[in-house]
């Protein structure tokens, strides 16, 4: 893992969403580079097959707790049982969330709230549950947002959103955490390999659905967690994770028209 792999030797991090995808992989190599783990989702059968995965590869045990976002005392109750099993908390990410997608028309209000509740509130639960201890330890905060939250497209509103909102956030905490010695890092990935594209609206997953995302567009899990494990341990206040979301988010930042057009040729298509 590089020069980053000191920074997490000893520590103890809290992954949310740890069932699968990127949520998996940062487990996987956090436990390599010597922290102590606790992974929370609500696929318990999931987290314990990464659980003996990790131990397998000749790694301490991590914690597994079965955790859901969206109900309030689950993220409290994991951030509890981490404190009880390692004595401490220095690193969370709040990782977990879903993408509902579809055209305005054929979104309702609800398919807006179910979202929010769990890309934007559910990362509010994860950073009021954990910041106590975070705080205790002068540890951080990593929020995993997107480009989507840089560069709407048609057809993404109700993730767009969330993930616009999930930036907000981040640049309006991070000076207020400063000051308790609270560090705040912003992810913003781009297409990565997992099942975020293989999830419906309802937050269901389907193993078989199809990516809709051409493969040479996508970074391996790997690779873009090395990344993210490396902007978290220099401190960074947001890391862009894959080149096409770099190029994307320069293009949003100096020329948004080009953005805008794309879009809307992108909808006459559709």
């Amino acid at each position: 893992m590089d020069a980053a792999h000191g920074y997490y030797q000893k520590k103890v991090a809290l992954v949310t969403g740890a069932s699968s995808g990127i949520g998996a992989e940062l487990a996987w190599q956090l436990s390599r580079a010597g922290a102590n783990i606790t992974l929370a989702a609500r696929r318990r059968e999931l987290l314990d097959a990464m659980a003996e995965r990790i131990v397998s590869g000749g790694n301490p045990r991590p914690l597994v707790t079965e955790c859901d976002v969206t109900r309030d005392g689950d993220v409290e109750r994991a951030v509890a049982q981490t404190v009880r099993e390692f004595g401490k908390l220095d690193v969370t990410f709040a990782n977990a969330g879903f993408g509902v997608t579809g055209s305005f028309r054929k979104l309702s209000v609800e398919d807006y709230r179910r979202q929010f509740e769990t890309n934007v509130f559910g990362v509010l639960r994860t950073i009021y549950a954990a910041l106590p201890e975070i705080e205790k330890t002068r540890g951080h905060i990593v929020i995993i947002g997107s480009v989507a939250g840089w560069t709407a497209t048609p057809g993404s509103s109700p993730y767009s959103m969330s993930k616009f909102a999930l930036r907000a956030l981040a640049n309006c905490i991070m000076p207020e955490l400063r000051h308790s010695g609270v560090k705040v890092t912003l992810i913003s990935p781009g297409f990565v390999d997992s099942n975020i594209r293989r999830v419906t609206n309802d937050g269901n997953f389907h193993p078989e659905a199809q990516d809709t995302v051409p493969g040479w567009l996508v970074m391996s899990t790997e690779k873009a967690v090395r990344q993210i494990l490396r902007a978290v341990a220099r401190g960074k206040r947001e890391a862009i994770i894959t080149n096409h979301g770099k190029i994307l988010v320069a293009i949003e930042r100096f020329a948004p028209w080009l953005i805008r057009a794309a879009g809307s040729r992108m909808n006459e298509a559709s």
